[in-house]
């Protein structure tokens, strides 16, 4: 138990940074250059749909991060390629910038119920909130709020995401994807697919529910 409380600051968070320089984003140029972004993302960051991230009220030192990660091809996205190729450095911590200084709009978490791998049907919610707050102590899995923060609001400065609010699919989709090792950019650490290696589907869709519905 000692470890999982020493280790938590270390571990959880969702494409979790490296050490980063803090970026420098001008919000105001941010705007127009992230036109192109509206169509999967929404003009102002709130996707309409589930399959994209809410960009809005993400941390800039976060936002900046992937994107660089995406265009350098570190981070795979299929759906984004080529559309950051005429983008700098400049302009993609601008465009970061702009999508932090939007307000996030919750997703929202509903009543569930999921199938542990014993076979036993338990309170999806109820589990997923056990798990943000206490982790699992029997895989070693830490506390997802000692890096996200208790309402999920994420570590702007530190570089780790903005949980509350974000669509429940999405955050399942980059779980398993750490879990698989498909995302990997999560530094030499190995942070988050440390993390997620043990977590059970059931438990993967638990926590992505009950992070959907938290609120600062």
């Amino acid at each position: 138990m000692n470890s999982i409380i020493k280790n938590t600051a270390l571990l959880l968070g969702l494409a979790m940074a490296t050490p980063f320089a803090l970026a420098a984003g001008d919000a105001a140029a941010g705007k127009a250059k992230a036109a192109a972004c509206a169509a999967c993302h929404g003009a102002d960051g709130n996707s309409p749909a589930p399959t994209f991230p809410k960009l809005a009220g993400q941390g800039e030192k976060y936002l900046t991060k992937q994107l660089m990660d995406i265009k350098s091809g570190e981070r795979s996205v299929p759906q984004m390629v080529g559309q950051l190729d005429n983008f700098d450095e400049q302009d993609l911590q601008d465009i970061a910038a702009y999508f932090a200084s939007q307000q996030a709009q919750l997703a929202g978490s509903e009543a569930m119920s999921v199938m542990l791998n014993n076979g036993e049907k338990v309170d999806g919610l109820e589990l997923g909130r056990k798990i943000f707050r206490a982790g699992n102590p029997e895989a070693n899995v830490p506390a997802c709020m000692g890096c996200h923060s208790p309402t999920g609001k994420g570590n702007a400065p530190a570089g780790y995401p903005r949980l509350s609010g974000q669509y429940a699919e999405y955050v399942e989709t980059q779980l398993k994807a750490f879990r698989e090792g498909t995302r990997a950019n999560d530094g030499d650490t190995r942070v988050m697919r440390s993390v997620a290696k043990p977590l059970s589907d059931a438990e993967i869709k638990a926590l992505a529910n009950y992070v959907a519905g938290l609120t600062d």
